[in-house]
């Protein structure tokens, strides 16, 4: 699925958080899509997302961006949310959990 790591007492509510932000156009949050690369978090509530996107200019990336936001900023002790999007590893199916494959009906 993810790489995704934190060693905060935070980290789960930052991770159901992220299960909560819904890809509009395929129906599955970002952290089983396997969008999500990377989340750190600093002492002062600083929260970075590293992600990347299914395909560059993707229509939908500032609502995406948004909806982080809203959805971390919600979980005690987030003060500020910062994403950077990055393009390598590329993001391929393979990074799909195994839920988002069959919800999606990927064979490959």
């Amino acid at each position: 699925m993810t790489d995704v790591q934190i060693s905060d007492p935070v980290a789960d509510q930052i991770i159901k958080a992220l299960q909560d932000v819904i890809d509009p156009e395929l129906g599955i949050d970002l952290v089983n899509l396997g969008l999500i690369y990377g989340v750190d978090m600093t002492a002062e509530g600083v929260v970075t997302v590293r992600m990347t996107l299914t395909t560059m200019g993707c229509p939908i990336t500032d609502v995406l961006q948004q909806m982080i936001d809203s959805a971390l900023r919600k979980v005690e002790g987030v003060k500020k949310v910062q994403i950077e999007v990055v393009w390598e590893p590329a993001w391929t199916p393979d990074r799909m959990s195994r839920f988002a494959k069959i919800a999606l009906g990927y064979h490959g």
